[in-house]
């Protein structure tokens, strides 16, 4: 299958996951769902991310996210490594974690490079609208683990800018100013859009503060 593209909508499936039987698109309901894949069990840099999104539950829920992760060993696998994430991590994983041995999820969302490794799934994130549109695609090599903080900020970013007609800056944090995006020249609409006021740095450049802050 060819390279998923942001707007495409993210392929459904049915498998086997570390709690039971999930059907994707069912599972993720009315929620922004965050997908993302792991070369195998039992490695390293995959038990801290565990970890790390176990300990974030809290703050995928507050933003109406479920996460589920993915690796292509098979789910009783996956259930005798969660303890070893829980203790080594100090957290609890509920969240569930897809066992792809047959390769399906991995091929529908392209995990699978074979310049990297012919077998194994590659660091993939995918962060999936409530309409089932992919709106990121991140791709990590294997040495390197991922910041979920990173991508609490891109859902942020995301879900602000669904809403109200802005942009996010480079190193924008939830709190910071915005951009009014360019396509909006109307004086009346912004000023009802963004009582607040705005600094014209230029004609494309309007910073303006949070407008749901």
């Amino acid at each position: 299958m060819a390279t998923l593209r942001l707007g495409d909508t993210a392929p459904d499936f049915e498998q086997d996951s570390s709690v039971g039987r999930i059907r994707f698109h069912e599972w993720l309901g009315d929620s922004w769902g965050v997908l993302f894949s792991h070369p195998a069990d039992f490695t390293p840099v995959c038990t801290t991310e565990l970890g790390m999104t176990a300990k974030l539950s809290n703050e995928f829920a507050q933003r109406n996210v479920k996460v589920i992760a993915l690796s292509v060993d098979s789910a009783a696998s996956h259930n005798k490594w969660i303890p070893d994430i829980n203790e080594t991590q100090h957290t609890e994983v509920h969240f569930p974690i897809l066992a792809d041995e047959d390769r399906k999820v991995s091929t529908l969302y392209d995990m699978i490079h074979p310049n990297a490794n012919a077998t194994l799934t590659v660091r993939s994130v995918f962060i999936i609208d409530p309409s089932k549109k992919v709106r990121l695609t991140l791709t990590y090599p294997a040495s390197t683990g991922r910041n979920f903080n990173e991508i609490l900020r891109v859902i942020d970013s995301l879900q602000l800018t669904d809403h109200y007609s802005v942009a996010t800056p480079v190193n924008w944090e939830d709190g910071d100013d915005v951009i009014i995006v360019p396509s909006l020249k109307d004086e009346a609409i912004i000023s009802k859009k963004f009582p607040k006021g705005y600094k014209e740095i230029r004609p494309y450049l309007r910073i303006t503060p949070q407008p749901n802050n």
